[in-house]
């Protein structure tokens, strides 16, 4: 992957927010309804295509296709793999939203509940069609020709994710679930990294999981399972260069408390013993931007790269440039400014239809990434 050798690059983690044409099709899918699959792949691609363009028109160094043709970052892998049914199970809510009842319904009255289907798994896991992932590399590729990209990333779901966050119904151990999941996430990732792209890994599992999955278990348990789901990556990752793969980390794109996120220190030696070169995290919003205080302390090895969240993805304020700048050089002077790339709390648009952050500001937002980037560069290279 490129780094920064003249100027601090650009990049986001992955989503933006989809046109209403594309929200219809991906519901039209989930729900299982009629749809044309031939006017499904042309607006997909015409998708791609404008959100290519519109990411380098806003200074957007390393770009993706904003995840346009899945409906959730983690949920789409049931289209991919067999295994995986509809059923109406209870969902797991966040601790924190337990706590404020009130606030939890007002947001649910808002919209803020994406309303997608979610898988369960009730029978073996296998790769049942490639073809979605053919035709969104293949989309991706040539938008980023189009727009004239320097480099392209497409986000890919952790085995961990889909474990803690789909009900698992038919696997006997939590240890056989995720090697099944590796096993056919290994495909995908190795399919991606030879296509030429960036591979990006969404693991919020490895932050979010504690206070849903594992919001009654203790720290220890929820340890081992992150330490767990980390070694079923890099199983998974074994065929892939580090240099070609980055990973995400988050504790829950929503406007919440958040006063149950685990603390950085506790999961950072379990973020930092994954393959992935690049580690991607919160770093500008109000109960994380602390952190960088913690990553200073931290051991990180020489050769990993920090793209620190710059933006705030949950908020429609705009972050000042400067603020921007600052928040890139307090990152480059633990790592080296060669070793940073600015980037993104989360996505702009983890689920399809939904998203806090308008359409028209997430650009802006993302102009403001670059303008601060390029004040930060301007500093650390004189």
């Amino acid at each position: 992957m490129k780094t920064s050798t003249e100027r601090i690059l650009t990049t986001h983690v992955g989503s933006m927010p989809r046109p209403q044409y594309v929200v219809d099709q991906l519901f039209a899918q989930d729900q299982g309804e009629a749809y044309d699959r031939a006017e499904f792949d042309r607006v997909m691609q015409r998708a791609v295509s404008e959100v290519a363009r519109k990411q380098v028109e806003a200074g957007v160094d390393v770009i993706s296709d904003g995840e346009m043709s899945k409906i959730s970052y983690a949920t789409y892998i049931r289209h991919r793999f067999t295994g995986f049914e509809i059923a109406e199970v209870p969902r797991a809510t966040p601790q924190d939203l337990d706590d404020f009842p009130a606030y939890k319904q007002s947001l649910a009255e808002a919209g803020g509940t994406p309303k997608y289907h979610r898988p369960v798994v009730r029978d073996a896991i296998k790769v049942k069609d490639l073809a979605p992932l053919e035709k969104d590399i293949a989309n991706l590729l040539a938008a980023k020709a189009a727009a004239g990209a320097e480099e392209a990333f497409m986000n890919s779901a952790s085995p961990g994710v889909i474990a803690v966050f789909q009900p698992n119904e038919y696997y006997a151990t939590e240890e056989q679930f995720l090697a099944a999941l590796a096993d056919v996430m290994k495909i995908e990732y190795e399919k991606i990294t030879e296509a030429g792209l960036i591979l990006q890994v969404d693991c919020p599992d490895l932050a979010l999981g504690r206070h849903i999955r594992f919001r009654d278990a203790d720290i220890a348990t929820f340890k081992r399972a992150a330490q767990a789901q980390v070694e079923a990556l890099n199983y998974a990752l074994e065929n892939v260069p580090a240099d070609r793969v980055r990973m995400h980390i988050c504790w829950g794109n929503y406007e919440g408390p958040h006063h149950y996120d685990v603390d950085l220190r506790e999961i950072m030696d379990i973020v930092l013993s994954a393959k992935p070169l690049a580690i991607q995290f919160e770093g500008a919003n109000p109960r994380h931007q602390h952190e960088w205080a913690i990553w200073a302390e931290a051991d990180i090895p020489d050769d990993k790269i920090l793209i620190p969240g710059t933006l705030d993805t949950t908020t429609n304020f705009v972050e000042h440039p400067q603020l921007v700048a600052q928040r890139i050089e307090r990152y480059s002077a633990i790592v080296g400014k060669e070793r940073v790339i600015a980037g993104t709390d989360c996505g702009f648009g983890t689920f399809a239809g939904f998203g806090a952050v308008h359409p028209d500001i997430a650009y802006e937002k993302l102009r403001s990434l670059a303008e601060g980037a390029r004040i930060a560069s301007e500093r650390l290279w004189g």
